[in-house]
């Protein structure tokens, strides 16, 4: 009887053993070359991001803040809070991100029966570039990026009756296409 159960033990170790093996040995093994979380949305080889200012062809300026200086901030935000990304101060970075807003417009929707305007549509477009250090373009994003650089638009309301002023409204279409912008950082699915 002793030896019986002997010899079940040993049937059960080695049981557990040849299936017990092979499936850590897979499940270890085939993650090697995996990423998780956040870091599989963006380049591996890319650690550091410059963003020089943004330059600005619009004539609207904040007193004392112009549009430019204003989206310079809000990507470097978006950058550090969304991506695995460092900003630097550094023009050697891995990465560099230029932009230039070329078109800044305001649309009168709807007009009170005195010419007040009761909504306006204000609406921002820039031209981006992500390029890495020897300046070859990162073609990476959701959106195709072409050779040169990327045309983004983003558009926000102004109602002045809900307390909403111009430099509110430009605000929200700046930290909009922040998000926009580095939304075209992410790896194409």
């Amino acid at each position: 009887m002793a030896a019986r159960v002997i010899c079940m033990r040993r049937l059960a170790v080695a049981a557990a053993l040849l299936v017990g093996v092979p499936a850590v040995l897979i499940s270890t093994g085939g993650c090697a070359g995996y990423r998780f979380g956040n870091n599989t949305l963006y380049a591996s080889n890319v650690r550091t991001v410059y963003v020089p200012m943004i330059q600005s062809e619009s004539f609207r300026t904040t007193p004392g803040i112009d549009l430019g200086e204003r989206l310079t901030e809000a990507v470097c935000k978006e950058i550090e809070k969304r991506t695995p990304f460092k900003v630097v101060g550094d023009p050697n970075a891995d990465s560099v991100l230029t932009a230039r807003i070329v078109a800044d417009t305001k649309r009168m929707v709807v007009e009170s029966p005195t010419d007040q305007s009761r909504q306006v549509e204000m609406n921002f477009q820039a031209l981006v570039t992500w390029a890495d250090r020897g300046g070859a373009v990162l073609a990476s994003g959701g959106v195709p990026m072409p050779a040169a650089s990327v045309d983004v638009g983003q558009a926000a309301m102004l109602v002045p009756e809900y307390g909403r002023s111009v430099a509110s409204t430009q605000q929200e279409a700046i930290v909009k296409m922040a998000q926009q912008i580095v939304g075209l950082m992410e790896e194409p699915w």
